[in-house]
């Protein structure tokens, strides 16, 4: 049997084997992530002496992950816009895997943030996606296909944490030797079935060591004015999504009282609708309005369902529970693929990598930034404050669509060598 992996033409057509192959490499590797959930907390504690630390050390392992990712996610895209995106795809897994295992043996605090560590230097898999998707498909598609690709790696988010709360009856540890074995699985499927999406005449010549500075990258990216604002755009939704995701089991357990079991079935259907929204009515209202306007209804939404989950604090009620999470859940399944797919058709096939990086770069930052600003605002400020403030984001977020949807889509070619940089 023939085991040679060729590359893809660029262009080819979505739904094709390379495509399916790369969805449950995502997916597996979706999974391998949430089935450690449940655990992280009962491993973590083992390793305090102040069980009112456990709190404070799971946002920083979490703030470390994304952290790295802020650093690194650039350098990933580069790569893989030079060496081409199968292999650093592959690394990545790897990186994850024996972060994974690092977790489950512990041993000390010391080892759970050196495994962090190494699974967010390693955490490129978002822009590496974000550039096989654009290298396989027509650019008028990529917003359809990245509500397809959200849609699955969505079904790992609900399925997720339900294995592994299953897992942790075995052991604590359990959960993570899961985790690393899904992961080693998209590994070994993604060696010998998964071809190189980045054709040999789009490829970078050359890359010198000096732009894999982050900084550079980042710089270099960010100055584009064809990208400013679905970058902007893509921070001030990060924030309040980071925000929401901080904060609102404290929400719900500080106005509702509720246990932990109905928490997680909220969020939940939170997936469910996610996964429904983007996996196939996304694709049904693409065609007819545009990935401009869906995104700018999608914000619309979501500022309603920031009103609503705000008011919980104020008239606890969980009819306003139901109704904040449904519409925030149909807003989100809009947003992520037509901005994922506007922010694809902005540049050049030889540099989706580094902009998906950078992308994912910036959202990181916005995942660290966020929990420290909703612990700091909620107790400070009201309970309902965080979510008021999250509406102020979102409409600046949906004055800036106004503002500029008329520019997209359009192509900018992101040059990290020179200082003068091509600003159309």
């Amino acid at each position: 049997m023939d085991t040679e992996i060729k590359p893809l033409q660029s262009g080819a057509r979505p739904g094709g084997k390379a495509l399916l192959f790369l969805i449950g490499i995502m997916f597996l590797n979706g999974l391998g992530f949430c089935v450690i959930g449940p655990v992280v907390p009962f491993i973590v504690k083992d390793y305090i002496s102040n069980p009112d630390d456990l709190g404070a050390v799971i946002g920083w392992l979490t703030a470390v992950y994304a952290i790295c990712q802020i650093v690194v996610a650039p350098a990933l895209g580069l790569l893989s816009d030079r060496y081409g995106r199968r292999p650093v795809l592959l690394f990545c897994l790897l990186g994850s895997a024996i972060g994974y295992v690092m977790f489950g043996l512990g041993g000390g605090l010391a080892i759970l943030f050196a495994s962090r560590i190494i699974d967010g230097l390693t955490g490129g898999n978002f822009s590496v996606a974000f550039a096989y998707v654009a290298d396989t498909t027509a650019p008028e598609e990529r917003p359809k296909v990245f509500g397809k690709v959200g849609a699955v790696t969505g079904v790992s988010f609900i399925i997720g944490p339900v294995i592994g709360g299953l897992a942790a009856k075995i052991s604590l540890s359990a959960p993570l030797y899961l985790a690393a074995g899904l992961t080693v699985l998209a590994l070994i499927w993604g060696y010998f079935f998964l071809p190189e999406s980045l054709h040999h005449s789009t490829k970078r010549d050359q890359l010198a060591l000096r732009e894999l500075n982050p900084f550079a990258q980042l710089g270099a990216v960010v100055r584009l004015k064809n990208l400013q604002p679905l970058l902007a755009l893509g921070m001030l939704y990060a924030f309040p999504f980071a925000v929401l995701t901080t904060n609102f089991g404290v929400l719900i357990i500080d106005s509702l009282h509720w246990d932990a079991t109905s928490i997680g079935l909220v969020s939940l259907s939170i997936g469910v609708m996610d996964v429904v929204v983007q996996g196939w009515l996304f694709g049904k209202l693409l065609p007819r309005f545009g990935a401009s306007k869906l995104i700018t209804a999608g914000l619309v939404l979501q500022a309603v369902a920031y009103g609503l989950i705000g008011l919980i604090a104020l008239v606890p009620s969980t009819l306003l529970l139901l109704a904040g999470t449904t519409v925030y859940a149909f807003s989100s399944g809009l947003v992520e693929p037509a901005l994922a797919g506007l922010t694809s058709q902005a540049v050049g096939p030889d540099q989706q990598g580094l902009v998906g990086g950078a992308s994912q770069s910036l959202q990181s930052l916005m995942r660290v930034l966020g929990p420290l600003w909703v612990g700091y605002i909620y107790t400070q400020f009201g309970h309902a404050t965080p979510y008021w403030l999250n509406i102020v984001f979102v409409a600046l977020g949906i004055l800036m669509m106004l503002v500029t949807a008329s520019k997209f889509p359009g192509k900018a070619t992101v040059n990290v060598k020179e200082p003068a940089l091509d600003r159309s």
